[in-house]
Order: structure tokens, then sequence, then C-alpha cells
């Protein structure tokens, strides 16, 4: 049994917080670039333009790269023979969050009810996910998602009869409907399967991998290729003004179903595509 101490934990996610929210992933920095390159449109190369320029001085001022900080979202991968000594992980998770949102002077954007409204103050609650392996490991995943791109995303209950066409016209028409307002250049998460909130699960967590890794599997990568293509001749383009940047990548994540369903779920993130990790 190894222990991890409460407050490493805390600390660790309140880096994360801030490491998330000021630094563009490298991968998405390199396909930034890449693109403005690739770009057929002059107002195209010059949005991704300004996003690389952008990306570049939240870096080196340490200040956020967008303005919606997001509702922050934590995959735990924790082995069975860790013990948390000193409090709860998931009130860890929240305190680190609330520090590295004060620390890190980022926008609190949490209400306590869908309904009411109230602004928590802190950017709490977490919405964390908790995946038990076996071993003594800690990896804690954090992602920050903002709404502009959140409200976008999608789940379909198909029928098995539908398949792989089926799938491929309700991602493209996902993303068709959302235009501009998940400010393009996206990535778009797909989960394939399972019930409806194990799909829509497989699609946040696909927006994890990094851009250069598809699939291992022949018929998903062949699938993710595809739907990259046929969204990039959408035409939405950089910041929805045109082009053919429309995406920056497509990641499908996939889990067995039942006889009778195909569940699809398409997660849209933002060119900024926010994440960090720790492994304690």
């Amino acid at each position: 049994m190894r222990e991890v101490a409460w407050d490493k934990i805390v600390e660790a996610v309140a880096a994360c917080c801030i490491e998330a929210n000021c630094n563009l992933n490298p991968d998405v920095e390199e396909a930034l670039r890449s693109a403005g390159e690739s770009e057929i449109t002059e107002t195209g190369r010059s949005v991704l333009g300004c996003l690389l320029e952008n990306a570049c001085i939240a870096r080196e001022e340490r200040v956020a790269i967008c303005q919606d900080t997001g509702m922050v979202v934590v995959f735990v991968t924790l082995g069975q023979e860790v013990h948390i000594s000193g409090g709860l992980l998931t009130d860890a998770i929240d305190e680190g969050v609330r520090r590295g949102y004060a620390e890190g002077f980022l926008r609190k954007s949490v209400v306590d009810d869908p309904l009411l409204r109230r602004n928590t103050g802190d950017n709490t609650p977490a919405v964390i996910h908790l995946s038990l392996v076996a071993g003594d490991g800690l990896l804690i995943e954090l992602s920050p998602k903002g709404f502009g791109s959140e409200n976008m995303s999608a789940l379909a209950m198909l029928k098995p009869s539908d398949g792989v066409e089926g799938v491929r016209r309700f991602v493209l028409d996902t993303v068709d409907k959302a235009g501009a307002n998940p400010c393009p250049p996206i990535v778009i998460g797909v989960g394939l399967g399972g019930t409806m909130e194990k799909a829509a699960l497989m699609a946040k967590h696909a927006l994890l991998r990094p851009l250069d890794r598809h699939h291992p599997l022949p018929h998903l990568r062949e699938l993710e290729t595809g739907l990259l293509r046929e969204i990039n001749r959408l035409g939405i383009g950089p910041a929805g003004l045109g082009g053919k940047t429309t995406a920056l990548g497509v990641h499908v994540e996939s889990y067995p179903t039942h006889i009778a369903g195909l569940p699809v779920a398409v997660n849209i993130s933002c060119h900024v595509t926010r994440h960090a990790s720790v492994t304690l």
C-alpha cells in the first residue's frame, strides 16, 4: 500500500489548473502553425496567426489564453494499492481547483444550481470521473472545459442499422450546426457504444489524446481521418470566417454496446483544447 498525501493532490491540481489555462499544449500549437501554412484563405491565415500570437502572450505573461476558463473536468486513474491520507480525494481536487483559480486569477464560471444560477465564487465543484486500476499509481488528467464549445456538443441514440454512415452523418451535422460558435478550428471527440452516459464520457476523454495519435484499430483510425477530411470541407474555417481549417483533429473512442443500440456522442472543443496531467 502506498500513501499519497491530501495536500500533495491539492498542490498538483492547483498547478494543473494554471498550467492548462495559460499554456497552449505543444501538439495544438504545432497543429495551428501547420494549418497556417496550408490554409487557403488570407483571412484564415490571419486568424490562425492571431491565435498563435495570443497563445504566446498568454504563456509569457502567465495569463489565461481565453477569458472562459471553463468548468474543470478531472479524470482520475487510481491504483487500488493507493491510500489517500489526510482527507477525501474529491475534496482535495476541489480545494486544488479553488486555489488554482484564485492564484492564477482565472475567471470563476461555476454556478451552484442550474436554475437558481448563484456563482460559487471559486469555480468549484469540479466534475470528477474516477477509474480504479491495479497497482499503486495515481494519474490526474485535468481539462478546463469552456462552454462556447461544450454547448455545441450532442448525443444520438442511433439504430444499429444506421452503421458507420449514420455515425458519420451525425458527426458532420453536429459540426455543421455548431458553425462558428465553438471558436474553430476545433477538436472533436467522438464516443461510440456503451450506453448514453458512457458514450458522452468517452467523447470527453477523447479530447485529451494528442492530436498526432490516431486510434490503434484500423476501422476507427479510418473513421477519424475520414471525418477530419470531410469536416474541413465544410468551409467553416478559422473563427467561422471561411477556409479549410475547421478542425485540427477528430478522436474516436469506443466500447461494447447492446445488440439494439448504437450510441454516439460528439464533444466539441475550441482550438485551445486545454488539458494538463500529473502522476503522483
